[in-house]
């Protein structure tokens, strides 16, 4: 089972590899007051991904963070079950 996992991964890796290797012309950004950065399509693509995750991981840490303290505080007072 492990194996075809990495072997997943691998052609999971070789297909975004090549995708990336096939969008590597230059796009330009534009933003307010005239600016505009030219940057390969992957690298825009794998940047907005990356915005993307932290955005979605920060979203979780206030439900995580009260779900923390809730369970510390049944544990303290010995209403969680062990196991």
């Amino acid at each position: 089972m492990k194996i075809l996992v990495w072997l997943l991964r691998g052609v999971v890796f070789v297909a975004l590899f090549g995708l990336a290797i096939k969008n590597d012309r230059p796009v330009e950004l534009r933003f307010y007051f005239d600016n505009a950065w030219q940057l390969p399509l992957s690298l825009v693509v794998l940047v907005a991904f990356a915005i993307g995750a932290v955005v979605g991981l920060s979203a979780t840490l206030g439900t995580l963070a009260r779900q923390w303290r809730e369970l510390n505080l049944l544990r303290k007072h010995g209403k969680a079950e062990k196991r």
